[in-house]
């Protein structure tokens, strides 16, 4: 047995990685690993550019998510010149080819506001090469953070972070990944983003980054969500894992659920300053085991994990 590591990732190249989403590369049968790759190591000016200009990275994994391999940045996202901002990368599998839905600014903007944020649709038939499908048509222009879900009855379901509506978490249904139906809001009960969504024990759990803690919901028919508490709401003791733990990705197999998120460990306080020191501003990828106690999901970050924790021959399809 090997002992996952601690952290489970940080990014060689600008020490930024967040926003990770975790999917199985059919082609190389290993573990890929996609996240926006935050620009730590920029200028230390006096706004938020560091955070925008960012590209999608990657990492792999050959032995059940015990370490990972740094692999560069998904290429191909660019529909037009210049350099601009890919957020929050959400990867589904059809079975014939992968389907990303990203979040994309223009340009490099220096501030928060003021500037269309849209979820673009890509696909790849080997998470190398990406073709451009489509901007998607959501329920404003100032939407971010995908997550894709298969419906039990068929066809799939989206959930995203409406910013233009008091960030709140937004729904849309598809039959075919391409062309998306608006449901209107889906969770109202807090400003928050990252929504993530998956099922566990018997019943299907939503988790939304509320900045102090991952905010827990459940619900039995996808419709309706109520909150069951908070986790990684509290620090870890391991390393780089100090603080709250924020924007998570949820993958459940045989092996169990594990939940993948990001840490600012040289952060003091979670203020939404501009962070202008490296120390400030980096950030690490972590790992921790999920499991259902009663009725609400509880998360031990401090529980050392024994590889693999992501099956070595894959998801059973």
């Amino acid at each position: 047995m090997t002992t996952v590591a601690r952290p489970l990732f940080r990014d060689p190249m600008h020490d930024g990685a967040t926003d990770p989403t975790v999917i199985w590369n059919r082609q190389a049968g290993e573990w890929w690993m996609f996240y926006t790759s935050r620009r730590a190591d920029a200028p230390p000016m006096n706004d938020v550019s560091w955070i925008h200009g960012t590209d999608i990275g990657i990492a792999s994994s050959a032995d059940g998510g015990a370490t990972w391999l740094y692999r560069g940045i998904t290429e191909g996202l660019d529909i037009e010149p210049g350099r601009h901002t890919y957020w929050a990368p959400e990867i589904v599998d059809d079975g014939t080819e992968y389907h990303m839905f990203v979040s994309v600014i223009r340009g490099v903007p220096t501030q928060w506001a003021g500037h269309a944020r849209v979820i673009r649709h890509y696909t790849s038939h080997d998470l190398v090469s990406w073709t451009y499908r489509s901007t998607l048509s959501l329920s404003s222009e100032r939407v971010i953070d995908a997550c894709v879900l298969r419906l039990p009855t068929g066809g799939y379901r989206m959930w995203y972070k409406d910013e233009a509506d008091h960030a709140h978490t937004y729904a849309a249904d598809s039959d075919d990944l391409a062309r998306w139906t608006v449901r209107g809001p889906a969770v109202e009960c807090s400003e928050h983003e990252g929504p993530n969504v998956f099922e566990l024990g018997g019943s299907y759990w939503m988790l939304v980054d509320e900045w102090h803690g991952q905010r827990v919901l459940h619900s039995r028919d996808l419709e309706t969500w109520e909150p069951r508490g908070l986790i990684l709401d509290r620090p870890g003791q391991g390393p780089d894992d100090g603080g709250h733990g924020y924007h998570a990705d949820v993958v459940t197999s045989e092996l169990g659920a594990f939940i993948f998120y990001f840490s600012h460990p040289g952060r003091s306080d979670d203020s939404p300053g501009h962070h202008s020191g490296h120390d400030d501003r980096r950030s690490s990828i972590q790992v921790a085991r999920l499991r259902v106690s009663g009725d609400t999901l509880v998360c031990d970050r401090d529980e050392p994990l024994e590889a693999p924790i992501l099956p070595l021959e894959g998801p059973d399809r």
